[in-house]
């Protein structure tokens, strides 16, 4: 299987090392997909909360508390996992803390405490990304440089196609319509689930948990890990210490630091856009939790292919002009998807009327909606592939646990700040559509800095860009 997918002609162990580290994205994407974006998040803000507007303002503070825990810590954690040596011991333990995370929002019936969901919620976001932190630090000892923007988007296509699959399974067996208590393929829900007390979208957690518990086993199995283990009071002081000098060293290496304050504030758009995307949408057009699940699906497709595509793109041009045409897409999307609402788009410039054609998406403005966010699915996998890419050719192995938990603040760093603002301005002005614009100036702010930054970031001056 390692071959069929275009991995890099290695040895047998690298490739099982290799492949090992791309299930992980695998094991791990089915949370961000049905959880996060396509299944519980638009149940919690459509159907668990009092009205859409403070449904989407709990569900973006909980994101933003998360942002800030991974920010803080991120960083600290990589610094102590580069003096202790072993990751896979850390992405153990935060596996745990997420599973069981996951499997608590089964009990998230309609009516519940909103501040408890959220908390089990923010809780698996921040176990997620710390085992993240980590995987994605491994990279540097598995394949060359030149290989590195090519596995990277093969690993994020992977991810996606995982997602899909979870999310198909989640819409065609488990969630019925309100109405005629089918699934889309018509039949009764799987183990007698009723889609009047959400229980179709509480079972996205647990889905999501064991999938997460199965699929990491090959990269605990087969991908090499550091050596070199310390004892734990030693590695914490030490870590403090390198991260305290890192965090110096960073200032002075220019490049690195403008492609980490291009990344903190496009990722943050990035990070708001697929935890709020879906809410925004399904509570705008009132879409059940199947047309919410097809639109999601549609957007992992094009995303599967996309990041496809970017592996080869990547290679040939480099990771920066990846990232660049990936953010501007994103940009032109998330104007889209602000400026369209029942009955219109391009803030009205555009009258499409309220003729229902019956169906999925059968109004004019849902179609133009669907469009806009077709370029969020080309556009999200390769923006966060070739980012990492674009990091780990920016550093040495050495480097790469302390520098990759600089880089996990850098996209956390701001990221409780755009789901602060959706949130906040959604709560003052009672518009989701103002909230969900504030988005757009993340993006716009991104693209201008990286634009002049050098690629790969460390490089000197005068030194030819390598691809």
């Amino acid at each position: 299987m390692s071959e069929a997918i275009g991995l890099p002609p290695v040895t047998t162990v690298r490739r099982r090392g290799v492949f090992g580290w791309m299930m992980f994205d695998w094991a791990a994407q089915p949370f961000f997909t049905v959880v996060t974006t396509f299944i519980f998040g638009p149940y919690f803000i459509s159907r668990m909360a009092s009205d859409p507007a403070t449904g989407q303002a709990a569900w973006g503070y909980g994101i933003a508390a998360g942002g800030f825990i991974i920010a803080v810590l991120s960083p600290v954690l990589g610094s102590i996992a580069d003096q202790t040596g072993p990751r896979k011991p850390w992405i153990a333990t935060f596996a745990l803390v997420k599973i069981l995370a996951l499997c608590g929002l089964w009990f998230a019936a309609p009516g519940s405490n909103l501040v408890a969901v959220v908390a089990l919620f923010t809780l698996a976001s921040v176990a997620a990304e710390f085992s993240i932190v980590f995987n994605d630090s491994m990279l540097l000892r598995l394949v060359p440089k030149a290989q590195i923007g090519r596995v990277s988007n093969l690993a994020w296509g992977l991810g996606y196609l995982g997602g899909m699959i979870v999310l198909i399974f989640i819409i065609a067996c488990l969630a019925a319509s309100p109405e005629t208590g089918k699934t889309i393929i018509g039949i009764e829900p799987l183990f007698g689930l009723d889609p009047l007390q959400g229980e179709d979208a509480r079972a996205s957690g647990p889905i999501s948990a064991l999938w997460y518990a199965i699929f990491i086993l090959p990269m605990f199995f087969f991908t090499p890990d550091a050596g070199g283990r310390r004892a734990m009071g030693v590695a914490i002081r030490d870590g403090l210490s390198e991260l305290k000098s890192t965090i110096g060293e960073v200032r002075q290496r220019a490049g690195i630091f403008r492609f980490l304050i291009a990344r903190m504030i496009y990722q943050d758009g990035v990070n708001a856009l697929l935890a709020l995307g879906g809410g925004f949408a399904a509570a705008m057009f009132a879409w059940s939790i199947t047309e919410i699940g097809v639109y999601g699906i549609m957007l992992n497709v094009v995303a599967i292919f996309s990041c496809l595509y970017a592996s080869r793109l990547d290679t040939q041009l480099g990771s920066k002009s990846v990232v660049l045409i990936s953010i501007f897409l994103l940009l032109i999307a998330t104007i889209g998807i602000v400026s369209t609402g029942p009955g219109f788009t391009f803030f009205g410039g555009l009258v499409l009327g309220d003729a229902d054609s019956g169906g999925l998406f059968g109004t004019a403005a849902e179609k133009a909606y669907i469009a806009f966010g077709l370029l969020i699915g080309i556009a999200f996998g390769p923006v966060q592939a070739s980012s990492r890419a674009y990091m780990a050719r920016s550093v040495t192995e050495d480097e790469a646990g302390r520098y990759f938990g600089i880089y996990a603040l850098a996209g956390r760093a701001t990221s409780f700040l755009a789901p602060f603002l959706v949130a906040t301005v959604t709560a003052l002005s009672g518009s989701p559509r103002l909230g969900m614009a504030t988005i757009i100036v993340f993006f716009a702010a991104g693209l201008a800095i990286l634009w002049t930054t050098p690629y790969p970031a460390d490089q000197p001056k005068g030194k030819p860009a390598a691809t």
